[in-house]
């Protein structure tokens, strides 16, 4: 199992997705030997999971049952254990478009957190990309590389344990791009233009507060950095639903008449005067935005080097 190379069946070691609903789903590490309960009943690893195919639909003890997924960036993002707060896949999605990364690419990264942006990035600049990626924290550091060797991709990324607003990434005129996830992103900018290649490379910082934005831009432009932007993305999901609506009451077809010396014995003005009489409803399909959405996630500040 690789988050970068998809396979067909389900192997000892593996970490799977299980879902339960679109709402509901959560990871797993495959263990021989080893069971996972759910609200449908137990999943036995051994003789339900390892040797099924990706995708499976599996009977748990109670009768009900799951589907086994093969792990991607964009599920790990939604189910992944927070040792900080991450990136999704909105922000994500414009972060890799904007700094231009495709198979091949160098990035930087800083800093590594829960790694939800990490395995994106890996993703998308493999087989023959890498990313340098630094945690300040130790244990969270180590814990990335845990979960890169788990997830079969430590050979696509080096993780480093250090300050990057001293001591920079440990790399010079190789990068193609430069992310930054961090309290004082303008601390670490000469460092991000020292690690990007000489002419056209591109840097994203993120930051919650505009007053970290305003800072990293000035060190931006003070430092040559080009095109300098700043943009927040905002999600905002509509929910399909029936709407009952009734008919609009025009008035009496008996009035109009009288009023305009018809003769409401005729066939059609009897018909017209059934119609508005007998108001009902009528249904029809609408788009509803949700009562509660996710607001301000934060700025995503882009820039060229000159």
């Amino acid at each position: 199992m690789s988050f970068v190379e998809y396979g067909d069946t389900i192997k000892d070691g593996d970490t799977a997705i299980v879902f339960l609903g679109h709402e509901s789903m959560f990871p797993v590490k495959v263990q021989h030997g080893s069971v996972t309960q759910t609200k449908y009943g137990v999943i036995r690893h051994s003789t339900d999971l390892i040797g099924k195919k990706y995708g499976s639909k599996v009977t748990c003890s109670k009768g009900g049952w799951v589907f086994i997924l093969h792990p991607t960036p964009e599920l790990w993002t939604m189910n992944l254990p927070h040792r900080t707060q991450i990136l999704y896949s909105t922000d994500i999605s414009i972060i890799t478009m904007m700094l231009e990364l495709k198979p091949g690419s160098i990035v930087c990264e800083s800093g590594t957190g829960s790694g939800s942006l990490s395995h994106a990035l890996i993703r998308t600049v493999a087989p023959t990309g890498h990313l340098y990626t630094v945690e300040f924290h130790q244990q969270r550091a180590e814990k990335a590389r845990e979960e890169f060797r788990e997830h079969g991709v430590e050979h696509l990324v080096t993780v480093t344990n250090q300050d990057v607003c001293k001591n920079g990434f440990g790399v010079s005129n190789i990068a193609d791009a430069v992310f930054l996830d961090i309290p004082s992103p303008w601390e670490a900018i000469g460092h991000a233009k020292s690690a990007l290649k000489a002419e056209g490379g591109r840097i994203c910082s993120f930051s919650p507060c505009i007053e970290q934005v305003q800072r990293t831009c000035l060190a931006m432009e003070e430092s040559g950095f080009t095109e300098i932007n700043t943009l927040e993305i905002l999600l905002r999901v509509y929910n399909v639903r029936t709407v009952s609506l009734q008919i609009p009451d025009l008035g009496k077809a008996a009035e109009d008449n009288s009023s305009t010396g018809f003769d409401s014995s005729s066939p059609s003005h009897q018909g017209s005067s059934c119609a508005n009489l007998q108001q009902g409803t009528v249904q029809f399909k609408s788009g509803v935005p949700l009562r509660e959405v996710v607001g301000h996630t934060g700025y995503l500040t882009f820039a060229t080097k000159s």
